[in-house]
């Protein structure tokens, strides 16, 4: 009856989800709503969306309710008490103090940092002390934890994967690397990489499995940079598990397969030794589990 509560929020540019958690990091209550991004310059309705779910949280939990999470897009401030650097975004986000407009202390984190906490300690990173996240979406992010332990970097920016240069392309991504892994995979830059005759990964990836010389040729040219990052990552951190999220890998088999093969042609394997690789496993709510989880454990 004592047990404290933590609640997690992910706010993302179309929605924002929100969950109630116990001390063992049990769900007790999850909410979801529109963010309403883009209504207002100062973020005013997605501050008010965020702001009615805790609410509701409070409404039926009272003062059990210690502490709450932030998981959002952007560079999270040396304390973690909010997104120091999210241009162009969720306006009004950059250094918004979450907790004193909650009146309730409150923690902030990347979201794709708070993803791989979540698949961590709950999903398909149990076991694992050394993990490499990485999200496949509109754009490509991801996550490093090393010794069990969330690798943040200096300001908060380790873990933008999708910013390894992986080809020799002049176009720029977003942070002005040149032949960026989001670029050559991300579903940003789908309609380029088709040519315009493609909308979304999703039909591009339902053509690939009828077997389309075009749709095929495309998106094994993804997989095959995908692989490429992937190594290079193996080589640098050597992580025990590659754990792989995001909206792409609803794609499964047609993803795996061709990037396993193009894995083994690549990988260096020293007495045989190979990284495992697994999609995530801890769905729509992974963010703002991972927001509790790391609130609730500072």
């Amino acid at each position: 009856m004592n047990d404290l509560l933590t609640i997690g929020i992910d706010l993302g540019g179309t929605s924002i989800k929100g969950v109630l958690i116990n001390s063992e990091g049990q769900i007790l209550k999850n909410r979801a709503t529109d963010t309403l991004d883009g209504h207002s310059g100062t973020g005013k309705f997605w501050k008010e969306n965020i702001f009615n779910m805790v609410q509701s949280f409070r409404k039926e939990y009272g003062e059990k309710i210690q502490r709450s999470g932030l998981a959002a897009p952007g560079l999270a401030s040396a304390d973690n008490r909010s997104i120091a650097f999210m241009p162009q975004r969720l306006q009004g986000l950059e250094n918004f103090d979450l907790g004193e407009f909650l009146e309730l202390e409150t923690y902030a984190l990347n979201d794709a940092h708070a993803h791989l906490i979540a698949e961590a300690r709950f999903g398909a990173g149990i076991g694992y002390k050394n993990i490499v996240l990485i999200t496949l979406g509109t754009g490509v992010g991801g996550a490093i934890m090393i010794d069990g332990e969330l690798y943040q970097g200096e300001i908060g920016r380790a873990g933008h994967l999708g910013h390894l240069s992986i080809n020799q392309s002049e176009v720029k991504g977003i942070t002005g690397t040149p032949g960026s892994l989001e670029n050559a995979i991300g579903d940003c830059t789908i309609k380029e990489r088709t040519e315009g005759q493609y909308n979304s990964t999703r039909e591009l990836v339902r053509d690939f499995n009828l077997g389309n010389d075009f749709a095929s040729q495309v998106w094994l040219k993804s997989l095959e940079s995908l692989a490429r990052g992937i190594v290079s990552l193996i080589n640098i951190l050597s992580p025990q598990l590659i754990i792989l999220g995001g909206g792409i890998t609803e794609a499964r088999e047609a993803l795996m397969n061709p990037l396993k093969n193009y894995i083994d042609e690549y990988e260096w394997c020293p007495g045989g030794h190979k990284t495992e690789i697994k999609f995530a496993s801890k769905g729509i709510y992974a963010g703002a589990l991972g927001a509790a989880i790391f609130a609730m454990t500072h």
